[in-house]
This record gives structure tokens, C-alpha cells and sequence, in this order.
């Protein structure tokens, strides 16, 4: 039997078989109308939204670069990516408050972001977003939040009209910069939510994606910064030599462990991005995060804490020391702690459920019962805490938290729920204010309908701030942090 797999003769060479072949003039014709035809046919029915996403993609005039002169020619604007929890956010948005400072450009106020909808990783470790993936991640973000209704901007909740009535800084509404940026025919901040205008929000999505970065930079439109955490610490008049080795750099076991090469210079922002850079050309400058925080005898990102030659940049920098709240969400706080309690009281902020707090519980309760103990010695029974914590109420049973309540004859506890009327109150109060929208272009400062949800975490923070009796945060908390810089520049004293 033949194998089957062995042919009894060799083919025939394909030329072979094609010599007596022979196509006609016609059926050449033919063919070429035909795919004409089919590619014709074939375009008409592509999408309008992907063939105008392709062509802004490929366009390397950024006609909104234009858009935006037009109306506003006189301005330069200067956006970032914040990201994680709130007390993050807050701390990148002063550190951009002074950049834009620095730079005489106009901060672009981003949104309040979902409790890390947006994470940047560890500098320490080298680990972190490249500036692009941040800015795209932010973006996305932010039209989801306009998307669904729930768009709070920065200046809803922290106070900035001290320093815009000062000229220390100019301000632009992120949705109204988006309007203007994209040529819209209708103001963003006057929509309660775009689930009912689809082609609107798609036409957002392709013109804002390119704020991201990724299709380069534009001159004399768009520059971005993507200088990050691994390679840059900037400056501000440091003293130091511009480009000069930071003292942090990535040891020899991080080295050779995960294979980092990256090395870190001081630069200095104005020199880097001011007058007579590339980056001063541009419309628009766009960073990445602007996080930063003291890291083995230097600052992961940002190293600006004096401005010698500067006094304009010197009294910016001790102007954001401290930002407070809106005037509502501290007439709330004090209201609850004056009217509610009506006692002296101390303030337990307890993080128990998010990232490397999930595992210390036995010492963040420790460092409480150390406190209540103390106390008990001192002075009058029940003691008063106001408890401010992530973990639902339903799940105290079984902890500290549990034993607490249930000893009634030496503890009073209060706390606030999403449902209490003093939070639904300072929400209709906030969304009638609109702080957010009152600094912008001329013809744009008009008010629009707002709509607030979350604001028990700014109210728990302005309550902790008026505890009398003291206060205990958890350990690493940045949340801890900001209401420690509430109580030492006396908020609760202070008038609204």
C-alpha cells in the first residue's frame, strides 16, 4: 500500500499551470470597477463618530487650539491629573495652584474624583502611571462623572475665593474649559447629567482623549510634561544647579531586583517650562500627578517651600499652607458640634478598611483605648467622641467600636449618617452656591442648576476640627493629617 502521505509524482510547477492561462482586458476592467465599488460602499458606511475621531487623531493642528484662542486669546492654561482619596487630591491641587502660579498660567479645576477611581502607583518603589495613562485615566473619569450626574469640582468644596479676588491665581472650570476646548455649542457645567445626549458625549470623549498626550505634542498649542516621579523633583529659585542629582535615587538591590536604571534630577519648573521653553509656547501645559510627600530626606516630586527672589510665589506658598472648606460645609460641621452634641467632645477618626489599614486594626484601637483610659482618670463620665470611621456601623459589633457602645455609663457616641438631614440641607446649599462656576471667561460666569451627593466626609473633618476634648487619628492617615491642619489654624473659631 502507498503511503498517503507521499505524492506518486511531483506536482506541476504553478507557473506551469498558469502558461495557457490568459485573462482578458474586460474581466480586468471588471475586477478593478468591483473594488472600487466595494471600498466606495465601504466608506460611506463607516461611522461619522470613527471617522471623525481618525481624522482629529491624524490632525496635527488641533483646530481647538484655535477654538480656544479665539475666545480666550490672552490666556494659557495648565491641567494635571489628580488621583486616590480626597486628602490626595487636596494636596495636588494646592501643589497645582502653585505651579500655575509659578508658570502665570490658568489652573483648569478638575473634578472631585471617585475614592481612587484613579491610582498612581509608589514612587519609593519606581512603580507608578506614566503621565499619559494618568491624564487619560482622569479624563475618562471626569466625562463618567458628568456622564452619571455626579460632577463636584474642587472649588465646590475648597474655598479658593480668597486667592482669586487676590490675582494670586487664575481659574477655569474643567466643563467649561471642556466647552470652549472642544467648540461646544452648550456649557457642560449647566447639564445635570449627558446619559441623554449620546452624540454630545461621544464627541466629548474623542476631543477631550487628546489632553492625554498621546498623540504628542502640538506646537503652540499642547506640551506635555512627561517628566514623572522616577526622573524629576522640581524646584522653584532652590539654590541648587539645575539638573543636579537628587538624594534619592533607587539603590542597588531595587536595581538589580526589578531592573531600574532611572536616576533623579533637581530641575527647576520656571527655568524648565517658563519664558523661553518649548512648553511656554503652548496653549495648554499638561502634567501628570502633582503628588508628592517627604521621602528619605527629600520630596518624591515637588520640593517647593520657599521662593526667596519671588515674593508674589512666597506669600502663594504661605497663602495654600491651609485652604478651608466652603463656608456651607463649615457652618454644617460647627452646627452638628455646637447643636447636636452641645458638649465638649473628642474626635476618633478611624481607618479601618481601606489599603494597609485593613491590618493594623489592634493598633489603631490600641492608640484609642490608650486615649480613653486617660481620660476616664482625669475627668466626668459619659466621655463624648464623635467617631469618624469607614466602617458601616453595622459591623462594630464584635470590635472596640461594639464594646463602646455598649458601655453607656462611660461613653456617649455620635456620628453621622449619609441619610441625616444636615447632610441633604448642606447639599441643597452647595448646589445653589455653584462656587465651582464663579471664576472663569467673561459671558460664561453665568449660575447653572448643580446637584450634590457625598458630603459627609467634608462635615465629619469640620466636626473632628471643633473637638474640644482632643482628637485621635489613625496613623499614616492623610485624612488624620488635613483635620490636624484644621485644628491648628482654628477653624471652628473662625466665622463664616
Amino acid at each position: 500500500m502507498k503511503n498517503i502521505f507521499t505524492l506518486s509524482k511531483p506536482p506541476k510547477p504553478w507557473g506551469s499551470r498558469r502558461k495557457s492561462q490568459h485573462r482578458s482586458p474586460f474581466f480586468i476592467l471588471s475586477i478593478t470597477i468591483f473594488t472600487f465599488l466595494l471600498l466606495f460602499i465601504a466608506y460611506n458606511h463607516i461611522p461619522e463618530s470613527l471617522l471623525s475621531l481618525s481624522s482629529k487623531t491624524l490632525d496635527p493642528k488641533f483646530s481647538q487650539c484655535h477654538t480656544t484662542k479665539a475666545i480666550s486669546p490672552d490666556k494659557k492654561f495648565f491641567l494635571y491629573a489628580p488621583h486616590s482619596g480626597f486628602s490626595n487630591q487636596l494636596g495636588e491641587f494646592k501643589n497645582a495652584i502653585l505651579m500655575a502660579g509659578i508658570l502665570n498660567r490658568t489652573l483648569i479645576v478638575p473634578p472631585v474624583l471617585d475614592h481612587h477611581a484613579v491610582a498612581l502607583g509608589s514612587c519609593p518603589k519606581f512603580r507608578v502611571q506614566s503621565p499619559n495613562q494618568m491624564r487619560i485615566s482622569v479624563w475618562d473619569h471626569a466625562i463618567e462623572l458628568l456622564r452619571s450626574g455626579r460632577y463636584v469640582s474642587m472649588a465646590d468644596i475648597i474655598d479658593i475665593s480668597s486667592l482669586v479676588s487676590s490675582s494670586m491665581v487664575k481659574v477655569l472650570d474643567f466643563r467649561r474649559f471642556a466647552s470652549l476646548w472642544c467648540g461646544l455649542d452648550v456649557d457642560l457645567a449647566c447639564l445635570i447629567s449627558l446619559n441623554t445626549q449620546p452624540s454630545l458625549l461621544d464627541r466629548l470623549r474623542q476631543c477631550v482623549s487628546m489632553l492625554s498626550g498621546l498623540n504628542g505634542n502640538v506646537d503652540g498649542c499642547f506640551f506635555a510634561v512627561d517628566d514623572d516621579c522616577r526622573t524629576t523633583v522640581w524646584t522653584y529659585q532652590s539654590g541648587d544647579e539645575d539638573g543636579v542629582l537628587d538624594p534619592f535615587q533607587p539603590d542597588e538591590q531595587l536595581k538589580k531586583k526589578k531592573k531600574v536604571s532611572y536616576v533623579r534630577r533637581r530641575r527647576d519648573v520656571y527655568k524648565a517650562l517658563g519664558p523661553g521653553s518649548k512648553a511656554d509656547s503652548a496653549t495648554i501645559l499638561a502634567f501628570g500627578t502633582l503628588f508628592t510627600a517627604p521621602y528619605k530626606g527629600s520630596q518624591l516630586y515637588i520640593d517647593i517651600n520657599a521662593a526667596p527672589r519671588d515674593q508674589r510665589i512666597q506669600s502663594l506658598i504661605e497663602k495654600i499652607e491651609f485652604i478651608p472648606f466652603v463656608p456651607e460645609i463649615l457652618s454644617a460641621g460647627k452646627k452638628y458640634a455646637f447643636e447636636t452634641i452641645k458638649a465638649p467632645f473628642l474626635c476618633a477618626q478611624l481607618r479601618l478598611l481601606d489599603g494597609q489599614f485593613k491590618n493594623h486594626w489592634k493598633a489603631t484601637f490600641l492608640r484609642l483605648k490608650e486615649k480613653f483610659d486617660s481620660l476616664r482618670q482625669k475627668g466626668p463620665q459619659p466621655i463624648n467622641i464623635f467617631v469618624m470611621t469607614d466602617l458601616p456601623v453595622t459591623n462594630w459589633t464584635g470590635n472596640y467600636l461594639g464594646d463602646l457602645v455598649k458601655d453607656k455609663d462611660s461613653f456617649k457616641l455620635y456620628f453621622l449618617r449619609e441619610e441625616d438631614e444636615l447632610l441633604a440641607q448642606t447639599a441643597q446649599k452647595l448646589a445653589t452656591a455653584g462656587h465651582g462656576l464663579r471664576y472663569g471667561v467673561t459671558g460664561m460666569e453665568k449660575p447653572c442648576p448643580q446637584r450634590f451627593s457625598d458630603v459627609l466626609l467634608f462635615i465629619e473633618q469640620t466636626v473632628c476640627s471643633c473637638a474640644t476634648v482632643g482628637f485621635v487619628g489613625t496613623a499614616g492617615s492623610t485624612l488624620a493629617e488635613s483635620i490636624e491642619l484644621m485644628r491648628k489654624f482654628d477653624v471652628c473659631s473662625t466665622q463664616n
